[in-house]
């Protein structure tokens, strides 16, 4: 008779695990936190608007409204605080505040707390996830192309990488390690910083012929606020001018000490494209994960973090993700920041299909209801209802934070829109390929301050530009409107309405030229500034009156010189009493184009007839000042 044992299949734990997982999230959005002024403390659970703050605090919007009125800022009743507000009012207002951590669908990716400690015996060994870090053209990309011997380099425009890649690859002795490779130009910082969160080492690569430059700083500073190891790839050491212990001088000043000179940083000389070093930087790297002993365990649900995503004709929103912790299956409800979804369909980093993926696997997953953004957090949630409000409730956070973003304003702001007269004013509208490229180009307009230009973007998404971008365009009535396609095109049908709406569509492929031509356009909407320049003073000696011109001023030029042409101000005992034009300046009775110094000639003003003897005379021109 055969032993009855208490195995189930694999789906059924699958099944109860689920089910557990969702209880768990449910009763944690169940549980309630009394919220606002509690024996002399405000408790809040998340950020409040400024009508919702007046509510719990018993005061008047009016109070909170005029002590920000007081700091330059004009908020309205609907305007979302923020934790620092809120505690700065708290304490203006005469009491302490504390923040109590309540999951909510809002604050869902911050406070969920699925407390349930892994087991040692569950855990298991993970593969280190590393990030390549370092300035444009230090060879990030050729360092990786040689890892996994395929070549990314010859597909990248200009030379740049435009888009977060991972990779997994497998060591001699049979180990893995899985890169992130961030993009090096300077308009992808918030890129290389996302990266930097989600890895566990960072190589920073520096080419020995060039040195520390300033990605390399921004890489240096993401690494660090990472908190995690850094092993410094010395690159590009076969040519002419390398000089690796100038690279070790050099970073020093950052605090990166080489290991020989009795710090704790790694050094590895080598050259991506001659493929030397890359079996010691492994080794260095497999060292450190055995140091650090990155473990996970695989038996639970997956969560993680968006690495790029972008919206396919065919397949609809694809994401490719990192697995931090657990195993995401096919089938699995999954919550991406703003978007759900069922997984339909997983790949390897190959493209080639794959049924599971597990703890520091990056993986490209089709399903999701949308395009998420890159550095969303992911969790797997398999219960659609809940999934679905989550994501919900996050999309309208988001919003919420978008319109506080666009509707805040300064006084001096205002003023200043006052002074200027009418603001001028760009309106843009992006599509780009991935998120991260909308994302990219969103921050490094961001940047541009250029007085009296206002740069608005009304629309940022991913996918081709359509017809529905083209009406939006044709809406806009104040400033131009333009709509920039970052490696995506039209069809003939957009094309020809943009046309016949006269709408603009440029095209780039390569993020800095976008900046650069943006910063030109803005420029050219300026109005022409003048610098003054005074030519020379004159003193009226004495009148003439003629019936036919009026009075003509006898003058002497005592500085400098007066033109035909020159502007002019009448100043009377050192107050101006008229600004206007030259009508005529002669020479006895000859008209002459200049007056110089010392000379003496008869002089009228356009308009003007109340000259009189000691008025002094002062031309001046305009120059346009060169931007």
């Amino acid at each position: 008779m055969a032993k009855k044992t208490n195995n189930r299949p694999a789906h059924a734990n699958k099944k109860q695990m689920s089910k557990d997982h969702t209880k768990q999230i449910k009763q944690q959005l169940n549980e309630t936190v009394a919220t606002g002024l509690i024996d002399g403390v405000f408790v809040y659970t998340q950020t409040l608007s400024v009508l919702e703050f007046a509510t719990q605090i018993g005061q008047s919007v009016a109070v909170i409204l005029k002590h920000f009125f007081a700091q330059g800022l004009m908020l309205n009743q609907n305007a979302i605080l923020s934790e620092e507000q809120m505690a700065e009012l708290a304490l203006e207002l005469g009491f302490d505040f504390r923040k109590e951590e309540s999951l909510s669908k809002e604050n869902f990716f911050d406070a969920l707390d699925l407390t349930v400690e892994d087991k040692p015996e569950d855990l298991v060994m993970r593969n280190p996830i590393v990030t390549i870090m370092g300035h444009v053209d230090h060879g990030k990309t050729t360092l990786l192309d040689s890892i996994k011997n395929t070549n990314v380099v010859a597909g990248e425009a200009g030379g740049i990488t435009q888009a977060i890649g991972a990779y997994r690859i497998k060591t001699e002795d049979g180990r893995r390690i899985t890169f992130i490779d961030t993009p090096g130009h300077e308009a992808f910082s918030e890129m290389r910083a996302r990266g930097a969160n989600v890895t566990d080492i960072v190589i920073l690569i520096v080419a020995a012929d060039d040195g520390v430059m300033p990605q390399t700083e921004e890489a240096i500073d993401h690494a660090k606020l990472a908190n995690v190891p850094i092993v410094v790839f010395v690159n590009k050491c076969d040519k002419p001018g390398a000089d690796p212990e100038r690279v070790k001088s050099e970073l020093m000043k950052y605090g990166l000490l080489a290991e020989e000179y009795g710090g704790d940083i790694p050094f590895v000389l080598g050259s991506a494209k001659a493929k030397t070093g890359l079996k010691e930087l492994q080794d260095t790297l497999l060292f450190i994960a055995e140091m650090q002993d990155y473990k996970a365990n695989p038996n639970k649900l997956a969560s993680g973090v968006v690495l790029e995503a972008h919206l396919d004709k065919a397949k609809g929103p694809v994401a490719s993700i990192l697995v931090k912790d657990g195993t995401l299956e096919i089938k699995d409800m999954i919550v991406a920041g703003t978007t759900y979804g069922n997984i339909k369909l997983i790949e390897n980093e190959h493209a080639k299909k794959v049924l599971k993926a597990g703890p520091s696997k990056p993986v490209v997953i089709y399903g999701l209801n949308e395009v998420p953004s890159a550095g969303d957090k992911f969790i797997v949630i398999n219960d659609e209802k809940t999934a679905r409000s989550i994501a919900e409730a996050q999309a309208e956070k988001k919003l919420n934070a978008e319109r506080q973003k666009n509707n805040s304003f300064s006084l001096a702001s205002i003023k200043k829109h006052i002074d200027d007269g009418e603001l001028k004013a760009i309106n843009l509208i992006i599509k780009a390929d991935t998120q991260g490229s909308v994302e990219a180009i969103k921050g490094s307009l961001a940047k541009i301050e250029i007085n009296g230009v206002k740069i608005n973007i009304i629309r940022a998404s991913v996918g081709g530009i359509t017809l529905s971008d083209v009406t939006l365009a044709s809406t806009v009535t104040e400033g131009i409107v333009l709509i920039y396609g970052f490696n995506v095109r039209p069809d003939a049908v957009v094309r020809k309405k943009a046309e016949e709406e006269k709408i603009e569509i440029r095209f780039y492929n390569i993020i800095y030229k976008l900046i650069e031509e943006l910063e030109a356009s803005a420029q050219g909407m300026l109005d022409p500034e003048f610098e003054e320049k005074i030519t020379g003073q004159a003193e009226i000696r004495a009148l003439f009156r003629h019936t036919d011109v009026g009075v003509i001023g006898g003058f002497h030029i005592t500085d400098g010189y007066l033109t035909r042409k020159s502007k002019v101000r009448l100043i009377r005992d050192s107050i101006v009493v008229y600004t206007g034009e030259l009508s005529s300046l002669k020479h006895l009775k000859d008209d002459i184009k200049e007056a110089k110094i010392n000379s003496e000639g008869g002089l009228t003003i356009k308009n003007f007839n109340d000259l009189k003897e000691g008025d002094i005379v002062e031309g001046y021109i305009e120059e346009e000042i060169k931007k």
